[in-house]
């Protein structure tokens, strides 16, 4: 039987219109692919640049710290997360009533020792970077004495006092706790801070280190930064005002370097004693 031209024809226009498909059909797996490669790599990116702002951040400008005690309740609740700011005292110097961060390690505790290896270090770092953890030697306390002042407890009515001049501790202080329960008569070194907790009954504040060199006092060059907001639970969101006691005009008088005790809190997107002291520890968890 003699070829159908008309067939012979059609089966070559359907074989012309397969071999211009098939590259169309074998180009979309490879430009998949490459859509692919290409979210990954720009994933990465931003991870990156995410990483590396917030340690520009943590480093230089504000720091996420998590409460893990009582010792300043009820300002600071444990599990509260704060933000503290470590570009404030560029401008003004630390403030009475001020809630401070600070390394305790050289002065209240041993220097601390390095990581045991670098993936320790490198969890140590990743969970201080937000706040989860942070190094056992930090702590955090509001200071009550700036270098220079004379800082007492407790005068008639049972108030600490500096330079003479009693503090009016209701509003920050522990509901139910005295001023203090120890005894304490110290002049503040050059240099140094007196801090206290707001949970008198609870704290390990300088009150328990008299018989230290500094009499208790902490290096201004320890303070990490100021303590301005409570950011997390979201129920306690909040800023850390320094208290109204704090901006007496009498607590001057006796101060080495000029107080900061009237410039507006600054924020960033802030021999008897040591009996005494040894016979409370013994009924007393004290609390960073």
């Amino acid at each position: 039987m003699a070829p159908d031209p008309g067939a012979e024809q059609g089966a070559k226009a359907d074989a012309e219109a397969a071999a211009e498909q098939a590259p169309a059909d074998s180009a979309a797996p490879a430009d998949k692919g490459k859509r692919k490669r290409h979210f990954w790599r720009d994933l990465l990116v931003i991870v990156v640049a995410a990483l590396a702002l917030t340690i520009l951040l943590k480093t230089f400008v504000v720091q996420v710290f998590s409460i893990p005690s009582g010792s300043m309740e009820n300002t600071l609740l444990p599990g509260d997360r704060i933000l503290v700011s470590k570009i404030v005292y560029e401008f003004r110097p630390i403030a009475r009533g001020d809630i401070v961060v600070f390394s305790g390690a050289g002065s209240w505790d041993p220097p601390a020792p390095p990581p045991s290896n670098w993936l320790t270090g490198l969890w140590d770092d990743a969970t201080n970077l937000v706040g989860i953890a942070g190094p056992d030697t930090d702590y955090v306390k509001r200071v009550i004495g700036i270098p220079g002042d004379h800082v007492v407890c407790c005068n008639a009515a049972g108030q600490v006092t500096v330079n003479g001049v009693p503090l009016s501790e209701s509003s920050y202080v522990f509901p139910g706790d005295a001023p203090s329960e120890l005894r304490f008569n110290v002049t503040v070194p050059s240099g140094q801070l007196w801090v206290m907790g707001d949970n008198r009954g609870d704290s390990d504040d300088s009150r328990y280190r008299v018989s230290d060199p500094g009499q208790g006092t902490i290096p201004e060059s320890a303070v990490v930064g100021r303590a301005f907001l409570i950011i997390w639970p979201f129920s306690r969101v909040s800023d850390l005002p320094i208290p109204n006691t704090f901006a007496q005009a009498g607590l001057n008088g006796s101060a080495l370097r000029p107080a900061a005790d009237a410039v507006p809190p600054a924020t960033v997107a802030g021999g008897s004693a040591v009996a005494g002291a040894l016979a409370l520890t013994w009924r007393r968890r004290r609390r960073r």
